[in-house]
């Protein structure tokens, strides 16, 4: 059965939500609430677009399948595939990790693509969409009423105010405006080492198709150098050097060319664009004060080892945009975006602690630390079970949401802690669905699992034992009691009718009769039996929300 179509933003004159921020964060954000039916309105304080240099270019597979379902299929096909990371010290190997598909997706593990062509890619789809942006619009302040939102805002024309029912600001880390004007917290730890990044076009051979990560080799003793591919024979280079560096002199003098020499020897070669940062780890106390919520790089900093900035910036988007798009619906009340805190805040967390502990690797901070680095090292040449300890950086993934308040537990399918590197977690209540490809009967276009989960709630009913039981009767009952747990889109599907390959129940190993529960973002809210309908309403309930106690019965 499946829900209504989306409402488009020209079928209601509603307040919009505003979108402060026109970088990818903002963008998915606005495309998504579009999608869904939202008005939306993009607000950034820059002119125009400034395409300049690659920035955020390493794009996991779940963010790739957010902007797939947005029309963006562009950004996965013209980003370089690579599913190999190689870890190196002094010249040996010591591993290589390849990365996890626990379904069966047709999207890569990784792409690396320039920021500045997603952004393209976005800006047509927003223009496509009809999403107005305004450029030229300074945020100056931010207040909010019962009601709603207004944003002042300096353009050349003069201040202007903006009225929205909400705002979701993704102004990145100089949007201290916002923060400011909510009383927010943007406390953490910088990093005195800066860090030379690199593009460089050049003919690298059997490098295309790989990571590289390099401690202490001969060309940056003591030091790191991480090499990413890009399209376009394009290579990303990125040098830890000392907190002194001047990028300026190191040109001029020659030393710049003689440093990518060392690495690529007498291959020709030219400069694309390159930069010196210094690497933060910042995360705000609140990630939504009332009717505002925070995104991206406006709410959290990291290190960009295991590219996990824009990656957990998207995921914030579209957590954000179905959970807003269901409250101006009516099928969830306002505590629903609590939950967009709860478990964005959670997962900001996990990546400051995973990016942190890569950095206190990367650069020690007193002498046992450099000690106990090089020990690491040494062991990991001749012995694997070193391996685990050398932190090369974990690479971005999906965050769980196992304690979150709209997540029902299993307890015969707990979750196992954070895997190890280079594994998913195995399925369950709060962890994300893998993707598979599925046949519906009437809907000859649909060939992957996860655009039909993202039209709504979706209940997969796995086939009970061949005792006679009508199937076909007890999905028509677990749809009733869904749907008489809430308003929203819910769609109920038999696994034996649409899981061909059997690629989904491999994933999932169901038990007979039981019901995964699946939220538009992906992530499985519950698993319980399809026989018990109180239970079915309980999960739908909790799913969108609503307090334990306010549960409907039939």
């Amino acid at each position: 059965m499946r829900p209504p179509a989306p409402r488009t933003p020209a079928e209601t004159t509603a307040d919009p939500v505003l979108v402060l921020g026109a970088g990818p964060v903002g963008q998915t954000a606005a495309l998504l609430l579009a999608r869904r039916g939202v008005p939306v309105l993009v607000v950034d304080g820059r002119p125009e677009r400034d395409a300049v240099g690659s920035k955020a270019i390493c794009q996991q597979r779940d963010v790739l399948d957010v902007w797939d379902w947005l029309g963006g299929h562009a950004i996965a096909a013209e980003g370089l595939t690579w599913d190999t990371a190689r870890t190196f010290y002094r010249g040996h190997e010591l591993f290589s990790v390849c990365l996890p598909d626990p379904g069966a997706s047709s999207l890569p593990s990784f792409v690396n693509i320039s920021q500045s062509r997603t952004e393209e890619v976005l800006d047509d789809l927003l223009a496509r969409a009809g999403v107005a942006v305004h450029w030229g619009h300074e945020v100056t302040g931010i207040d909010q009423d019962a009601d709603g939102v207004t944003v002042e805002c300096d353009t050349p024309r003069g201040p202007v105010r903006l009225r929205g029912s909400h705002a979701l600001s993704c102004m990145g880390a100089h949007g201290g405006v916002v923060r400011r004007a909510l009383g927010l917290d943007f406390s953490g730890t910088s990093f005195d080492d800066r860090f030379l990044i690199c593009d460089i076009r050049a003919d690298l051979g059997d490098w295309a198709r790989e990571r590289r990560f390099y401690f202490d080799p001969e060309w940056n003793p003591g030091r790191q150098v991480l090499i990413h591919p890009c399209p376009d024979s394009v290579f990303r280079i990125d040098w830890q050097v000392p907190s002194d560096f001047d990028l300026e002199t190191e040109e001029s003098s020659g030393r710049l060319d003689a440093r990518i020499r060392q690495i690529i020897g007498d291959t020709p070669y030219e400069i694309v664009w390159h930069s010196v940062y210094r690497f933060h780890t910042r995360v705000t106390d609140r990630m939504r004060s009332g009717r505002i919520l925070l995104a991206g790089d406006n709410a959290h900093l990291v290190a960009p080892f295991g590219a996990r900035g824009l990656n957990s910036g998207v995921q914030d988007a579209e957590n954000a945009a179905w959970k807003l798009a269901y409250v101006r619906n009516g099928w969830a009340g306002e505590e629903l975006l609590e939950s967009y805190h709860t478990e964005r805040h959670a997962a900001a967390l996990e990546n400051a602690d995973v990016t942190s502990a890569t950095m206190r690797f990367l650069v020690p901070q007193d002498d046992a630390a450099r000690e106990r680095r090089v020990s690491v090292l040494e062991r990991a040449l001749t012995d694997a079970a070193a391996h685990p300890q050398v932190d090369s950086g974990r690479l971005a993934e999906p965050f769980w949401y196992t304690g979150s308040e709209l997540t029902t537990a299993c307890p015969e399918r707990p979750f196992g802690g954070r895997p190890p590197r280079g594994r998913a977690p195995a399925p369950c209540p709060g962890v994300i669905l893998p993707d598979a490809p599925v046949t519906v009967a009437d809907r000859p276009g649909t060939t992957r699992l996860r655009p039909l989960l993202r039209e709504g709630l979706t209940l997969l009913l796995a086939a009970g034992p061949d005792t006679g039981t009508d199937r076909e009767a007890l999905r028509r009952a677990v749809h009733t009691a869904a749907t008489e747990a809430t308003p929203a889109p819910v769609t109920t599907l038999r696994l034996d009718e649409i899981d061909t390959t059997g690629a989904l129940r491999r994933a999932l190993a169901p038990e007979p009769g039981q019901v995964w529960l699946v939220r538009p973002d992906a992530h499985v809210a519950a698993v319980v039996p399809g026989t018990d309908a109180d239970t079915v309403r309980r999960a739908v309930r909790t799913a969108l929300g609503h307090p334990a106690a306010d549960t409907v019965s039939a």
